[in-house]
């Protein structure tokens, strides 16, 4: 009795060993499945993604220079008291073409800035955003004044409020 007992155990034992090395098989097959895919979708990322990205730095306008323009002076309201704003700029171009027509218009360029410059108060020339938004400004009316080419940047080299 006891050697059937035993028998009986063995054979049901049996069994169970080539369950365990089927699944062993099926998820050894699974991650291999999926480290290749993984290979794939990084390789397809790294070939064909960074390609599109070349393309398009090409397709920027280049940067030819800068354009100095003489010091303003001007006054700005507080209120209260008297404040006075020197600013000089520098305006980047795209297209060497530009300068003679920039230096031909340089008065109106000055009064059209002039003009924008009284309008600000000190209360938005003083915070990063009221600067941002003052190149912003002075860019998008020199352009509406340029014919050949355009304004890309302006900088401000000197900016003191008194």
């Amino acid at each position: 009795m006891a050697r059937e007992k035993k028998e009986e155990t063995e054979e049901q034992k049996e069994p169970e060993a080539p369950k365990k090395t089927k699944w062993k098989l099926i998820i050894f097959i699974s991650i291999v499945a999926v480290v290749i895919a993984a290979g794939g979708i990084g390789g397809y990322f790294i070939f064909f993604k960074t390609g599109a990205s070349k393309t398009a730095v090409v397709h920027q306008p280049a940067v030819v220079g800068t354009w100095p323009m003489d010091p303003f002076i001007v006054n700005i309201s507080d209120g209260a008291s008297d404040r006075y704003l020197k600013l000089v700029i520098q305006l980047e171009i795209s297209d060497a073409t530009v300068i003679p027509e920039l230096d031909q218009i340089k008065p109106k360029l000055r009064d059209i800035i002039l003009d924008l410059l009284t309008s600000k108060t000190y209360k938005e020339l003083m915070d990063l955003p009221g600067k941002q938004r003052l190149r912003e400004d002075i860019a998008g009316r020199v352009n509406n004044i340029l014919i050949k080419g355009k304004v890309t940047k302006v900088y401000f080299t000197d900016f003191v409020v008194q």
